[in-house]
């Protein structure tokens, strides 16, 4: 028998939605700040998934200067109706909540409608079997919150017709349906409504996005209520296992059924190592059954467990989809799991650009730094494993005092480290802390003779990271400095995201006609 690992989807991929058209699933998480914005993955079997697309992939579409890391898009939800897949989003700060449509969940996914009228946060759709459509989020309860927290599930009618004519779909007038399983309960949040047996089921996280996690569900006869919780609420949550548990932060769910008849939940979940999560959220999956009308976690414990068997689907869904390359070569091109900081609003605003000659991936040394919030040279990739190495080839001759270049752990803004090529006196290595404060110097090397391409590479073993440079990976020295990976979690840093591995370019505040061309990069697990 067939079976699946938790996580379905390692490393910083949170709020996951799912849903099947006809035979196929596909699943979308957030990005928040990060650009291209809301990855899609395709599966047959529940077993491998690929990244077929990004459905916010292009200047323009949307605009989030100015957004720190962990804000920007936040729980996107994907349905299908039709022959339309729809994706609702919130994009916090200066947006609000839209709708973006496409006939191909590859792309392309047409400009947002924005949901006038439709605040708060975690925006879904439900269709329902009588042509209605509704809209389903979460707000502050609307009489003014009794403590912070105190929000309202609400549900407003949709006249899906109007979003192709570029126009608010919202119409009638909100209803709200539910404040939460628990007494007292802070944030519910990413709601999603379903129908089964006659039944409206409203599936909901709720306590936060920390370890008071949880899934809960509640049902009606009328989508408009009344609604009633299952009484052995909440259905999945580790929050009894305290931080030491394998498993912590479990929450913000979707359901979707299969072609056999099963169901699935998916959902947002932590490993911690050494009482930190680098790698954040990440997606996994638990299967489900019904048993008096209510959904039930298949385990003998109720919790998410590390594998579970997966029904037949037959031989025509069985392909060996990975949904990452380890080498990526960029060929004129950044892949789809590469992320870069922030959606330019024009494509002069876009930091970096490739070789003509050889395809390789070009970072600008513009004034923008890591630092700032706006749209820095950099382009990296999800950590997604306990150990792992990172390595970048490069070429980079620095022209100024101001100008380098070099590869980065990227938890956010002020949370990272740089490991980068720079000029002093002497061409030289550098190794820079960023940990809530100004940049620390943890250690440099001089480079009697700078190579034309630089092999710069970082591993992580057990949470100490160490440092390697040389002319090709085949002839890597020891940089003789190490450092701890702890800083680059959320437990440390705040916010809501993880862990990235990438390149950058920068002339710290001063214009540099200068440039860095990244060949290729590696990123590998390690046992």
């Amino acid at each position: 028998m067939k079976k699946f690992k938790n996580p379905v989807l390692s490393g910083f991929y949170p709020d996951p939605s799912i849903c099947r058209a006809e035979k196929d699933f596909y699943l979308v998480t957030s990005t928040f700040a990060y650009f291209p914005g809301i990855p899609v993955f395709h599966s047959r079997d529940l077993l491998n998934w690929k990244q077929i697309g990004n459905a916010i992939d292009r200047p323009g579409q949307l605009c989030y200067d100015g957004h720190q890391i962990s804000q920007g898009l936040f729980a996107p939800t994907i349905r299908y109706n039709s022959g339309i897949f729809y994706i609702l989003c919130t994009l916090i700060k200066n947006g609000g909540n839209f709708v973006i449509t496409a006939e191909h969940p590859q792309g392309p996914w047409s400009d947002p409608v924005w949901l006038s009228g439709a605040d708060g946060i975690d925006p879904s759709i439900f269709f329902d079997d009588d042509g209605k459509a509704w809209y389903c989020g979460t707000h502050p309860a609307p009489e003014g919150e009794a403590y912070s927290g105190n929000y309202e599930i609400y549900i407003r009618e949709m006249d899906i017709s109007l979003i192709k004519a570029g126009k608010n779909p919202l119409i009638g007038e909100n209803i709200g349906i539910w404040r939460g399983a628990l007494k007292d309960v802070i944030w519910p949040e990413g709601p999603h409504i379903y129908k089964k047996d006659g039944y409206y089921y409203l599936l909901h996280a709720e306590g936060g996005t920390g370890l008071d996690h949880a899934v809960c569900i509640a049902r009606a006869k009328d989508i408009k209520g009344p609604w009633e919780g299952k009484k052995s609420n909440p259905i999945i949550t580790h929050r009894s296992l305290g931080k030491k548990a394998d498993v912590i932060n479990v929450g913000h769910a979707d359901f979707t059924d299969d072609i056999n008849g099963n169901w699935w939940m998916v959902l947002l979940a932590s490993r911690p190592i050494e009482g930190v999560c680098p790698l954040g959220r990440e997606t996994f999956m638990v299967p489900v059954y019904w048993e008096d009308g209510w959904p039930c976690i298949v385990t003998d414990t109720g919790l998410i467990e590390n594998e579970y068997p997966l029904p037949d689907f037959g031989k025509e869904h069985e392909i060996p989809w990975s949904h990452e390359n380890l080498c990526d070569h960029f060929n004129g091109r950044l892949p789809l799991n590469w992320l870069a900081l922030r959606m330019p609003s024009k494509k002069e605003d876009i930091a970096f650009g490739f070789n003509e000659n050889s395809g390789a991936l070009r970072l600008y040394t513009r004034a923008q730094t890591i630092r700032s919030r706006e749209h820095p040279s950099f382009a990296g990739r999800r950590l997604r494993h306990k150990n792992w190495a990172f390595c970048a080839s490069m070429e980079f001759t620095p022209l100024t005092a101001n100008d380098n270049a070099g590869i980065i752990l990227l938890q956010s803004e002020d949370w990272h480290y740089r490991f980068e090529v720079y000029n002093s006196d002497a061409k030289s290595l550098r190794l820079i802390r960023a940990a809530g404060k100004e940049d620390e110097i943890i250690g440099e090397v001089k480079i009697d003779e700078l190579p034309k391409q630089i092999v710069l590479a970082a591993k992580c073993e057990n949470m100490e990271i160490y440092f390697y440079y040389g002319k090709d990976q085949y002839s890597l020295k020891y940089f003789p400095f190490s450092v701890k990976a702890h800083i680059i979690s959320t437990e440390y840093a705040g916010g809501f995201t993880g862990a990235l591995a990438g390149v950058f370019a920068t002339a710290n505040g001063h214009e540099c006609n200068n440039h860095a061309d990244i060949f290729w990069a590696e990123y590998r697990g390690l046992v």
